[in-house]
């Protein structure tokens, strides 16, 4: 169950203004000082792109990571933009995964003051159907990457965070090697299921 908290990067005065805030609360035999302590963090430059980017989180949560996730606009609030990503290596964030759709400037304005790892998920548009979102977060210019996912592609974005947290964390490492067990088995379980059934079969069942 996740927990709904002011932000973390706002003064008291600021943050009634900024209530979408979420950390994750579902860590298991985590003493309270290491609850608070996110490894990830969440960005999206507005709640619309919430239900792309709470892959992200769902797979943070299988694999037992502590993030926060929030909803911040480069355009609309760059103080408040600002202090988030030069704040954010004090807070002890080791990756952060920005979403963003159309000018999508979010990730990388937050690559350029973050100095570690941040990867940019495009959020498909209506207008031109993410490849818009797609071309501005890949086009960075040298010195200043971000690591871009598939349009809409936050499940890969929150795995590559585990992947690149799992090089210095071995527990987690043996949590993605698991998970990508679990991956082989369900498709070998519907080759299985095929090949019992036949096609037909299997399609109406689907």
């Amino acid at each position: 169950m996740q927990v709904g908290k002011k932000h973390p990067f706002l003064s008291e005065d600021k943050a009634s203004d900024h209530k979408f805030y979420y950390r994750n609360e579902n860590i298991e035999n985590e003493s309270e000082d290491d609850t608070m302590a996110a490894k990830v963090g969440i960005v999206m430059g507005s709640d619309s792109d919430l239900p792309v980017m709470s892959k992200a989180a769902e797979i943070l949560d299988i694999l037992k990571i502590e993030y926060d996730i929030t909803v911040i606009s480069a355009h609309r609030m760059p103080d408040i933009f600002f202090h988030y990503a030069k704040s954010a290596e004090e807070k002890g964030y080791k990756v952060i995964i920005a979403g963003a759709g159309g000018a999508a400037h979010l990730p990388g304005m937050t690559a350029a003051i973050f100095p570690m790892p941040v990867i940019g998920v495009p959020i498909m548009t209506k207008s031109l159907g993410g490849v818009d979102s797609l071309y501005s977060i890949v086009s960075m210019p040298g010195g200043i990457p971000v690591a871009t996912v598939a349009i809409n592609g936050a499940l890969n974005a929150g795995l590559l965070a585990a992947k690149i947290l799992a090089t210095s964390d071995p527990e987690l490492l043996e949590r993605i090697k698991a998970y990508g067990e679990g991956l082989k088995d369900s498709v070998l379980a519907k080759a299985d299921k095929l090949e019992k059934m036949g096609y037909e079969a299997y399609l109406k069942n689907m």
